[in-house]
């Protein structure tokens, strides 16, 4: 077994001080799931904790979606015990039958239980891998920058609690670099079977995919990845600025419609964001690539121009100054 201070230690403990995750003297909760990933979390902040001074706390959900979930939790509990930490286990009381509905699940339980223990902070081990993961399937599904941005290293919880950050330390490492430390340091992990289903795509492209990437494309594919969504997370950051800089001066929503002027002077990309969250906000639709482009080549469109049909019917029409829209009341 290695020294109990490495690279990887090291690595995080730069992180953290860099991007300002989690402070000195936080209250943390930590989100274990018994895999690779978190286990190498836990252990992670349990030995730079003295240097930091936190207060750290274990939650693990079961979802009873497998007959071992119980010795799952079991698992768990004794893991958090041997590093003298306490762990809270939650089972879910609905069936969830989705992936979706049990991240929504897990989540409401973070920021109940963070309130509760008074704990500001709530940190999860997704990895670069993961990153690349997200990537990978925003872009085969279709999106723009800000699917590629992928997860943020910090945000907030968002909900009923705001107030609560939801924090990612590991997005540095990938899940073999996770794996060598869980090995090197002599930690049990704990195998979930569900891991292994294909009919899941991201077991699929994890599984499958990901491992042909790094033979035949390149080695550090994950790493790779993830870097492309930190640097489309900054650039779609900077499109929102722009776009809330811009907004006042394009949209009027009592009309409601776009000011035809001030949009031709801009860059596409800008127009695109314009009419993105103009039609996610007076309508509360999500517009897909399609929508969008509908509305924008009514930008120098002669009068009376009209887009195809929007979602909820909505057609846009060319009436200078504006490109007008229906009052949906």
């Amino acid at each position: 077994m290695s020294q109990a201070w490495g690279d990887v230690h090291a690595r995080i403990h730069t992180n953290l001080r860099q991007r300002l995750l989690l402070p000195n003297t936080a209250r943390i909760l930590i989100a274990v799931s018994g895999g690779q990933d978190s286990a190498c979390l836990l252990k992670l902040l349990v030995d730079l904790q003295p240097h930091w001074a936190w207060r750290l706390e274990v939650i693990h959900c079961n979802h009873r979606w497998r007959d071992d979930a119980n010795d799952n939790a079991e698992f768990v509990q004794a893991l958090s015990h041997r590093f003298d930490l306490p762990c809270h286990v939650r089972v879910t009381e609905q069936p969830l039958t989705s992936e979706n509905q049990a991240r929504a699940w897990r989540y409401a339980i973070f920021g109940e239980l963070a309130r509760e223990l008074g704990c500001a902070y709530v940190v999860t081990g997704h990895t670069a891998t993961d990153q690349a993961e997200t990537l990978l399937l925003h872009l085969f599904r279709g999106t723009g920058l800000g699917g590629l941005g992928g997860m943020a290293w910090s945000r907030s919880l968002g909900g009923a609690y705001p107030d609560i950050q939801l924090v990612r330390p590991l997005l540095d490492l990938t899940r073999p670099e996770t794996a060598q430390f869980c090995q090197e340091r002599g930690l049990d992990i704990w195998l979930d079977s569900t891991n292994a289903n294909l009919d899941l795509r991201r077991n699929r492209l994890r599984l499958e995919i990901m491992p042909q990437l790094r033979q035949y494309f390149n080695p550090q594919a994950d790493r790779v990845l993830a870097q492309t969504a930190t640097l489309c997370q900054a650039e779609q950051d900077y499109l929102d600025q722009e776009t809330q800089k811009h907004y006042a001066t394009v949209v009027n929503e009592e009309i409601p419609g776009l000011a035809v002027n001030p949009l031709q002077t801009l860059h596409p990309a800008l127009q695109r964001c314009l009419i993105r969250r103009f039609l996610q906000e007076i309508f509360e639709i999500t517009p897909q690539f399609a929508h969008v482009e509908g509305v924008l080549n009514l930008i120098f469109a002669p009068k009376n121009s009209q887009s195809s049909p929007l979602p909820k019917g909505i057609v846009a029409w060319v009436d200078p100054p504006w490109i007008k829209f229906p009052d949906l009341g």
